[in-house]
């Protein structure tokens, strides 16, 4: 597709959206107040959820109403379609209901932090919603209007997921929670209590799951997927062999997933399509399908990073939706493309480009120069080509390098949900072959965040105490360390800083040093052959914070060996003789995820916008 880029003044242009659509949080085929058949689609773009869209699924007209409360980013990760067909869902610290009936919002609320992992109804048709990270617990009774906050029910030093929640016919409710120890609480509505079931012997990395059945009783498993089962009733739960025949009770809720497509008239929702805006019903009686397109609006998926690749495109990946798009600043045109992972990372080596990708930590190639052939792990002739995926650890990528070797790819990142400490992998592009070093090979407990390539093949590596996803934070402070890529061994660690979180972003700079940037508000240049700190700069100071994201590519080297760096505020050149930091300009937009050079330009990101910058 064609855009027309605009010029912004002072150097900068605005060269539009890279992936100008939404992700849908939860679709429920139902009807309206007149009995016709509708589907309720959550929008989420990079705003966060701004919108509930009701599409006719006899006229494919579409219509949408605005989320009566700040989104802030946020959007739904549990949503339910109660008995009363009335629509809810929990984010933001806001519980909300939609009526189809009426066609508005009906009720809102403000609640302790944050959005709901898991909701139910009760026998009583009580709505239930239980939200990460502190197993907040709220009830809504869609009769009476009465709307109750408990608060935080549960406590633990890891923020908790609630997959599943359940309510027994005496009013109990229980949830799982995972991912660092799975678990399920029983929470009584009379004290506002919740307390844990499940003995720590049998509280695995992972999450528990809890269903109600018709009997009126709820059962559950220790660990999902695991033996160890339940039956809970008033708040207690005996231990039981897996249940017989399982006669879960009807109750229209999921994850951010949730796709209900059966109307109460039989027929079925097929597709309900958000990136090609597509809605498909069939009628079961006579087979016909009726195909409609529809419109809504967006303000873009959020970029995830940008770099220059082969052809003199500046490519990278959106999420959500996950799409791969190249932007082709000569003629002016984007091409974007169903994605195989979330492109946390991306790098050019040669005449190939290499994403490193969120779930799974997975690695692709990408040949601009033969055409894109949709990835499937099993298909070579994929393009992007699917090398690896370096679960569980590397779950989330945080860095990819491209080695000077012209071979060598090296990926990064955290661990699995519920996990602490990942790994290294080391791609060899000659023999595709690779070797992943876990967590106990490195440092245990932190995760690489940032890389950079030093002589004779070692490389200078910074972490992250941040976990997985879900996970416990056990480290206390962040360390630089060093490898050697041929024996794959740390030949020198040391915690530089005792206040140190993460090592943002490492890149090589003149003289064999490196810079660096410290929790996004600190300036380093560190000196390998020596192994110390010879200059630093608290550039919280002067110029904000780094840009940032999942891989912040805060450095961008120029084509004569200059060294810029992306704050939000700007765009800074650092002195290569004796490492000032002066502010090239201010930038008309937040900059986010980085960047690169090309062809006299600086591009980075903002939101759902790729932004360039002119050097003079």
């Amino acid at each position: 597709m064609s855009t027309n880029t605009v010029d912004l003044g002072n150097g900068f242009y605005d060269h539009g959206v890279a992936t100008p659509i939404s992700n849908h949080r939860g679709i429920v085929a139902t009807v309206d107040g007149e009995g016709r058949n509708i589907a309720l689609v959550w929008l989420f773009d990079h705003r966060g959820c701004y919108a509930l869209l009701l599409l006719d699924a006899e006229s494919g007209r579409s219509e949408e109403y605005e989320v009566p409360f700040p989104s802030g980013r946020d959007c739904p990760f549990s949503s339910i379609l109660s008995s009363e067909n009335r629509f809810y869902t929990h984010f933001n610290s806001h519980f909300c209901e939609f009526d189809p009936a009426k066609r508005e919002f009906t009720f809102f609320c403000k609640t302790a932090n944050q959005m709901a992992m898991g909701m139910t109804e009760d026998d009583a048709g009580l709505i239930w919603s239980v939200t990460y990270p502190n197993s907040g617990v709220v009830s809504y009774n869609p009769k009476s209007g009465e709307f109750k906050d408990y608060g935080h029910v549960h406590k633990e030093n890891w923020p908790q997921y609630q997959r599943s929640v359940a309510a027994d016919d005496t009013g109990w409710i229980y949830f799982s929670i995972g991912n660092t120890a799975s678990g399920i609480i029983a929470f009584d509505p009379e004290s506002g209590t919740g307390t844990q079931l499940i003995p720590a012997s049998e509280r695995g990395t992972g999450t528990a799951d809890v269903y109600r059945d018709l009997n009126g009783k709820v059962y559950g498993r220790a660990l999902r997927g695991g033996d160890d089962w339940y039956e809970f009733y008033r708040g207690t739960g005996i231990k039981i062999s897996k249940p017989g025949e399982r006669n879960a009770k009807p109750i229209i809720t999921s994850s951010q997933g949730l796709f209900h497509q059966n109307f109460p008239d039989g027929s079925r929702l097929n597709v309900c399509d958000t990136v090609n805006k597509i809605l498909e019903v069939e009628d079961p009686k006579t087979g016909k399908v009726t195909r409609h397109e529809f419109d809504y609006s967006s303000d873009g998926a959020h970029l995830m990073g940008v770099a220059a690749a082969p052809g003199g495109t500046i490519c990278g990946g959106t999420a959500f939706p996950m799409r791969f798009f190249s932007y082709d600043p000569v003629k002016d045109a984007w091409f974007n493309e169903d994605g195989y992972c979330q492109a946390n990372t991306v790098v050019r080596q040669g005449e190939m480009f290499y994403e490193g990708g969120y779930v799974a930590g997975y690695l692709l190639e990408w040949d601009p120069s033969r055409p894109w052939v949709k990835t499937a792990k099993d298909n070579p002739d994929s393009n992007p080509r699917f090398l690896a995926d370096c679960k569980p650890d590397i779950y989330r990528p945080h860095d990819l390098l491209a080695h000077s070797d012209g071979k060598t790819i090296v990926l990064s990142g955290t661990p699995d949900y519920g996990y602490t400490g990942g790994g290294l992998f080391f791609w060899d592009r000659e023999t595709e072959t690779g070797v992943l070093l876990k967590n106990t090979d490195l440092i245990t407990d932190l995760s690489v965040m940032s890389m950079a390539e030093l002589p004779q093949r070692k490389l200078l590596c910074g972490t992250t105490t941040s976990p997985g996803t879900g996970g416990e934070r056990k480290a206390e402070v962040s360390e630089l360390f060093i490898i050697d890529m041929e024996t794959k061994k740390i030949d020198w660690h040391e915690v530089v800083y005792k206040d140190a979180e993460e090592y943002t972003d490492l890149c090589q700079g003149p003289n064999g040093l490196i810079f660096g940037i410290l929790n996004r508000r600190r300036f380093f240049v560190f000196d390998p052959a020596q192994r110390k700190i010879v200059h630093e700069e608290f550039t919280m100071d002067t110029f904000g914070k780094t840009n940032y994201q999942q891989g912040p590519r805060v450095f961008v080297h120029g084509p004569d060996g200059e060294v810029f760096i992306l704050f939000e505020k700007g765009i800074t050149r650092v002195n290569l003789s004796n490492f000032e930091i002066s502010l090239v300009t201010e930038s008309p937009v937040p900059i986010g995820p980085g960047g690169d050079y090309l062809d006299g330009s600086i591009y980075f990101s903002s939101g759902s916008h790729l932004y360039s910058y002119k050097l003079t």
